[in-house]
């Protein structure tokens, strides 16, 4: 079973873009209720998805395997024009618009791989018992969640070693 369209396809079955997106149809139908991919309707009432659909789908398995939310998805895919096959400028004006955002995650991300093993390191995985990373949970005086992620200091603090600053750790 072939995994192509054929060049001069100018439409898609739900199927091909199952195949060719390596999506499985429930999910394109999923997308599709939630206004994030639009097909047209033979006549038999069969679903029928224009080329570029296939750039869509990339676009929202990429998106979704970084954690960013289908509403925000949505809202990108917004931006492109329906009346014709988006351009390279259509597709820069999302990236523009999500830049400020994807280097945010990327900067928690690189902390949460930089500074998980120190933060879960002893075993315990206890707030109220680590005496180490966190007496007597300090850091729940900061805020709810994992305030040295969201605040971007490790357990040692910003730049050294020791408490973090204002001497909760």
């Amino acid at each position: 079973m072939t995994s192509h369209l054929a060049p001069d396809a100018r439409e898609a079955t739900v199927g091909e873009l199952a195949r060719r997106s390596g999506v499985a149809p429930s999910a394109l139908r999923f997308y599709e209720r939630e206004g994030l991919i639009k097909s047209r309707r033979t006549t038999g009432n069969q679903r029928r998805y224009s080329r570029d659909t296939l750039r869509r789908v990339a676009f929202i398995r990429t998106s979704q395997g970084i954690g960013i939310p289908l509403a925000a998805i949505r809202d990108a895919l917004d931006l492109l024009p329906d009346d014709r096959t988006p351009t390279r400028a259509d597709w820069a004006l999302i990236s523009e618009r999500w830049r400020s955002d994807l280097d945010a995650r990327i900067r928690t991300l690189q902390r949460l791989r930089d500074e998980l093993s120190d933060c879960i390191g002893c075993g315990c995985l206890s707030l109220t018992r680590c005496a180490l990373s966190n007496p007597a949970d300090e850091l729940g005086s900061r805020g709810a969640g994992p305030r040295r992620l969201v605040e971007g200091r490790g357990p040692a603090g910003p730049g050294g070693r020791g408490p973090a600053a204002g001497g909760a750790s």
